[in-house]
């Protein structure tokens, strides 16, 4: 079951994006086309949460295989949604190498909160 959802799509030359959301029995997947840029990064995480809802144990995942181009608003949105548990799934070698990235950075992130836990260590 595919659904579309109702956002706002330019042509002639101006930016472009929408989101389908597929259902299969396994899994729900957003799959996003087009320009992922404010203010449809805003729109990104809206759709992810409320697709995040009633999943009955599939997974959901955000196919990013049709994004032609991710702006910085973006790739921050992306790793925001990443350190939320978001997992992602893409074609593009480029797009591949960001979430790389991102993940690289989301990792970076993981060790400084567990560096700098205080111990639980007793002085006797």
């Amino acid at each position: 079951m595919v659904t579309e959802l109702p956002l706002p799509v330019l042509f002639a030359g101006r930016l472009m994006f929408k989101i389908s959301i597929i259902d299969t029995p396994c899994k729900r997947t957003l799959l996003v086309e087009g320009t992922l840029v404010p203010p449809w990064t805003t729109e990104l995480r809206k759709v992810w949460r409320d697709a995040g809802q009633d999943l009955e144990g599939r997974k959901l995942v955000i196919d990013l295989a049709n994004v032609t181009v991710i702006g910085r608003e973006g790739e921050n949105t992306l790793f925001e949604l990443m350190t939320n548990g978001a997992k992602f799934s893409c074609g593009g070698v480029l797009t591949k190498h960001m979430l790389k990235q991102l993940g690289r950075r989301f990792q970076s992130k993981v060790r400084e909160v567990l560096n700098s836990r205080p111990t639980d260590q007793t002085q006797a």
